[in-house]
């Protein structure tokens, strides 16, 4: 998950798998803290996320870190920079993956299917992360907030009755350092979000959204 453009408040969508129903790999799970995998290993698979949520993070030389991406279901994690994988990759809630080998992705090896759509998987993460950057530049603390907040409603929030609920298993530092933000800037505009009556925050993992359409004019720099 990257913060891009966000779109009106929509229900779920049903995870789509990209494996066909003729494709069989052993399910890999994690429980949280497990890592998946690190920063410098070599590539073997790649993972479809069917459930729970991931942290992708990056450590500069200085020790500081990146919080590069989440992966939510649906999502595709694991592709290769030189062979490589460019992040630590760590489970923060119980999660479930789908495996594919890399050569899937390079060759096909013998499922011209799932070759094309762990390509085209791999292609929409370019876009998104180019489209997530373009945020980091311009947008305001408020709006990389509401941003964040909005995507997370889309992808994975619940209706709860005329309001949506958002569970966040990520730390406020996660995404402070997801968003290029303070912890403090973080929790201070979530606070001032919750006193405009645009969230409610029922626990520090769970925030209510109240006012959907206000959140999505935040997001896309409009005070109407």
């Amino acid at each position: 998950m990257y913060v891009t453009s966000p779109c009106e408040v929509r229900p779920k969508l049903p995870v789509a798998p990209l494996a066909s129903s003729t494709y069989q790999a052993t399910e890999t799970r994690l429980k949280p803290g497990a890592y998946l995998y690190f920063e410098g290993d070599e590539v073997e698979w790649l993972y479809q996320v069917t459930s729970g949520v991931l942290r992708l993070t990056r450590l500069l030389a200085d020790g500081r870190r990146q919080v590069i991406a989440f992966g939510l279901p649906g999502d595709t994690v694991g592709f290769p920079a030189a062979g490589l994988h460019h992040t630590d990759c760590e489970a923060l809630t119980d999660v479930r993956l789908q495996p594919f080998r890399r050569a899937h992705l390079e060759n096909g090896e013998g499922d011209p299917k799932l070759h094309t759509a762990l390509l085209q998987a791999a292609l929409r993460e370019i876009s998104a992360m180019q489209d997530h950057f373009m945020m980091l530049g311009r947008k305001s603390a408020t709006e990389k907030v509401a941003s964040f907040l909005c995507v997370l409603s889309e992808r994975v929030g619940e209706n709860l009755g005329a309001y949506r609920q958002v569970k966040l298993p990520m730390s406020r530092s996660d995404i402070a350092d997801f968003l290029g933000l303070t912890t403090e800037t973080v929790s201070r505009t979530l606070t001032q979000l919750r006193k405009s009556q645009i969230i409610a925050i029922d626990s520090i993992h769970t925030v209510i959204i109240q006012r959907p359409e206000a959140l999505l004019n935040l997001a896309e720099g409009s005070s109407d």
